[in-house]
């Protein structure tokens, strides 16, 4: 098993200080170097390439655009080619430029994406000094990603149809006569009814969360796999629902600081995921998708996702001012990580004991 270097604020410094001394060089290995020359390295490589290829699920004008731009700006000398997509498109994409041995992407990103390319065995280690900064849980060991911005599932709820005192607290108030035939989740996702189910196996085990789905299912919880989780808000913005299941927990807020009905429970254990980048094996420009990731996991990088509304990764960038309840809220709950490894192993499974116990 391959382990990345750790990077501690002495050596940066260290090796600050001798990069200056060091001819500039393109790498054999890029991903993997960290050598003192390693900053001026890479900028020389990347010169010479002269352009990033970046496959990412963050919407374009929100974050996508900004992101690529502010690292133009750094570093002129590469131009980012991004395409976006939702992680099924990016992986399907990326599946045919591996079969056809002509892997276009140089950087991808997205919820649910790395690790379908981890488990395809496209994707390979590289190291970044910026992981130093992201919270140990929040890492992988083996190296073969890095968490670019984090998401909280919660339940969203119809501010005008559920009553201060009704808004539910735990799990069990999801079985409340009231909410019956009123409520729905996100069927056949991986982010949706799937991972509701696997955050509760991780915290009950089995036995326990079988039990509590054959209840569920007396809720008549609606199935919806055409809607996304967004769609979802919107419908019990709407009032077609009364109550979303684990859609992401930031949603209903920006909605509400718009003026709508709805707004955010957090259920003890909140799931939180991470958006994951990878580097695929074949690509072309090496040196050019390093300095990219390291962007992207910069204080810079981050307060970028930040001001577009993501949760950041770096330990030292604040979550935006109207997300911040998300934030708070943690520090009442437990929050639960369910790492992208555990989220692709245990789906299958998760969606067996739904259509087992919720007929």
């Amino acid at each position: 098993m391959w382990t990345p270097r750790r990077f501690t604020s002495g050596t940066m410094a260290m090796l600050a200080g001798l990069a200056a001394s060091q001819p500039a060089r393109a790498l054999d290995n890029p991903l993997t170097y960290t050598g003192p020359d390693r900053q001026a390295a890479l900028i020389e490589g990347a010169k010479a390439e002269g352009e990033v290829v970046f496959y990412s699920a963050m919407i374009v004008n929100q974050a996508l655009r900004p992101v690529s731009e502010a690292f133009m700006k750094k570093y002129p000398f590469v131009k980012v080619n991004y395409w976006r997509a939702e992680s099924a498109g990016i992986f399907t994409k990326l599946s045919a430029e591996v079969r056809a041995g002509k892997v276009v992407a140089d950087v991808v990103e997205g919820t649910g994406v790395g690790e379908s390319v981890i488990q395809a065995g496209f994707a390979q280690p590289y190291a970044t000094p910026a992981i130093e900064n992201v919270p140990e849980r929040y890492r992988d060991p083996n190296g073969l990603w890095t968490p670019t911005r984090r998401s909280f599932f919660g339940v969203g709820y119809n501010t005008k149809l559920v009553a201060a005192g009704d808004v539910p607290k735990t799990y069990d108030d999801l079985l409340d006569p009231r909410f019956k035939g009123r409520m729905a989740w996100h069927a056949g996702s991986a982010s949706g009814a799937d991972l509701f189910v696997t955050n509760l196996r991780m915290a009950w085990g089995d036995a326990k969360t079988s039990d509590y789905l054959r209840r569920l299912g007396e809720q008549k919880v609606a199935s919806l796999s055409g809607a996304s989780a967004r769609g979802l808000v919107d419908r019990v913005i709407a009032g077609e629902m009364m109550l979303a299941l684990n859609i992401f927990a930031h949603h209903p807020l920006i909605s509400q600081a718009k003026g709508a009905p709805v707004s955010t429970a957090l259920l003890d254990p909140v799931a939180s995921t991470v958006g994951t980048m990878i580097i695929p094996k074949g690509l072309r420009h090496p040196h050019a998708a390093m300095l990219l990731s390291d962007f992207i996991l910069s204080r810079e990088g981050q307060t970028i996702l930040s001001e577009a509304g993501y949760f950041p990764t770096h330990k030292d960038v604040a979550t935006r001012a109207d997300l911040a309840p998300i934030v708070e809220g943690l520090g009442r709950v437990r929050e639960q990580f369910v790492p992208p490894e555990r989220l692709v192993k245990d789906t299958a499974a998760s969606e067996d004991m739904i259509a087992q116990t919720m007929k």
